[in-house]
């Protein structure tokens, strides 16, 4: 499969759900050219990768998209120890199938980067390319703070609904102009979830586990990859250093970020899907099945 899309129309999306067992995954596909899988982030929705940009689907791109069990209007498995890296990135293979698609480009935002690196570890033929936005995993569990803090929120979700989740986060690290911006946009996320109890399960469950053995493991990646880092200091979740780090252990791998005084790349819809449909036309390959490095 050729990863170089060609300018056309964006039809309308078309709507999918894929059963898992007792999960039901909910997307949807929009363009037609080569696949683009998108994966979000913990919280988020598959609106929150490209936040409603279809500047890949105008650039000849099929765009793939679909919320994660537990999230958005997915369900979540019955079982709490359902949510791990591995099955994440079992769900996205499956949607794959789904859809008719072998191969993909993956491009995945905080968890879901976690999730396509996983992917792209373990079963590289069904990866094109790999957009890894902001990262945060270190391919390692969460740390105790981390997880008493995913605790924490996980607790004032189930207890609160969103009110609950806002007054467990507390005042956001920023300037005090900007908190209630803030705090509105932390609200309308989490209004996007119809199953705060999964949403709960999930935040306790998978940063419990690692999507892969280490920054140093990152070095098997043989997809060509683009790592979107932010310098962005009101985001101290996904650090710059983090993004750094992926794009220097993961093989000729190409590091992007905001120029000084820009709002964070990743949170720029319709400028990310120009960095991603670019850096996918750099790379085109016209062979369908490349060996992996190393």
């Amino acid at each position: 499969m050729s990863i170089v899309g060609a300018v056309s129309d964006a039809p309308e999306p078309l709507s999918f759900t894929v059963k898992r067992g007792d999960t039901n995954l909910s997307g949807e596909v929009a363009g037609s050219g080569p696949a683009v899988l998108l994966l979000h982030g913990a919280t988020g929705t598959r609106r929150y990768v490209l936040h409603g940009s279809r500047a890949l689907e105008r650039s000849g791109y099929r765009v793939i998209s679909y919320d994660a069990r537990g999230h958005g209007i997915s369900t979540g498995p019955h079982d709490p120890d359902g949510y791990t890296y591995d099955a994440l990135a079992s769900d996205a293979l499956a949607v794959l199938d789904h859809i008719g698609e072998e191969r993909a480009a993956l491009a995945g935002h905080s968890l879901g980067a976690a999730t396509a690196a996983n992917i792209a570890l373990a079963d590289p033929a069904r990866v094109a390319a790999l957009v890894l936005v902001t990262p945060a995993h270190r391919g390692r569990p969460a740390g105790d703070a981390a997880q008493r803090r995913w605790e924490r929120l996980a607790a004032g979700l189930e207890q609160g609904g969103v009110p609950g989740f806002v007054e467990a986060y507390g005042e956001p690290a920023v300037p005090e102009r900007q908190r209630e911006i803030m705090l509105k946009v932390i609200t309308q996320r989490l209004e996007r979830h119809v199953d705060h109890a999964a949403l709960a399960a999930c935040l306790r469950g998978v940063f419990r586990g690692a999507a892969f053995a280490g920054i140093d493991a990152l070095a098997g990646i043989s997809a060509p990859t683009l790592v979107v880092a932010s310098h962005d200091t009101m985001d101290p979740d996904h650090p710059e250093a983090i993004g750094r780090a992926y794009a220097a252990a993961i093989p000729d791998a190409t590091l992007v970020t905001e120029r000084a005084g820009e709002s964070p790349l990743a949170w720029r819809g319709g400028s990310l899907a120009k960095e991603i449909a670019d850096f996918l036309t750099d790379h085109a390959s016209s062979d369908d099945n490349p060996a992996p490095r190393g």
